[in-house]
């Protein structure tokens, strides 16, 4: 059976859907001084400048259907969090820091996190609570999403991916969400706000 022609052409099918399918590889870095759980319930800051209301609309829906499986409610009036992000279409130098796992820092303040965490490694649980600067500069785009404390207006969360995402492609859509949902993946915290 391995050796039909069947069997190889189904091979060779199944090879070239994962390899044209982009693979984002998100990082994050948090506010040590956030109460993350305190938060529930979320809105968008409007972008005014962001031209394509396709590209807006995908990428707040698939924040809202990710914060909304979280427990996070949307509410336009005095929401606890605002979200906003950036699409960046060239080459950008961008600082993150380098920080314990998020995972491990919300459950030591008593937060509650999503159950798919990663194992965590001994040096991710030692490290301080200092903000060690990462310089990104080596991408031909890239994603941001801000998630802001609105009472105190601070950043409290923010996640990348570098990402560069072709306007003309058919693709667009499918690279968008997965991008997006990528970067909110890091995002754990869940809100029990019922």
């Amino acid at each position: 059976m391995k050796n039909s022609p069947i069997f190889f052409v189904a091979f060779v099918l199944i090879m070239t859907g994962c390899l044209s399918q982009k693979d984002f590889i998100a990082e994050y870095d948090f506010n040590y001084s956030a109460n993350f759980k305190k938060y529930k319930t979320f809105a968008f800051i409007d972008n005014p400048e962001e031209e394509d209301v396709e590209f807006v609309n995908i990428i707040k829906r698939t924040i809202s259907n990710r914060l909304g499986s979280q427990g996070f409610r949307f509410q336009d009036d005095k929401p606890d969090l605002l979200v906003n992000y950036k699409v960046f279409k060239e080459e950008v130098k961008y600082r993150g820091y380098e920080q314990p796992n998020f995972d491990y820092w919300l459950q030591r303040k008593g937060a509650f996190v999503t159950e798919d965490q990663d194992e965590l490694r001994p040096e991710d649980k030692d490290k301080d609570e200092n903000y060690n600067k990462v310089k990104y500069s080596q991408n031909n785009g890239m994603l941001v999403i801000f998630v802001i404390d609105n009472k105190k207006g601070n950043t409290i969360w923010q996640g990348y991916t570098p990402a560069a995402f072709d306007l003309l492609s058919p693709d667009l859509s499918t690279d968008l969400t997965r991008a997006t949902y990528k970067v909110m993946d890091q995002f754990r915290v869940l809100s029990r706000s019922k």
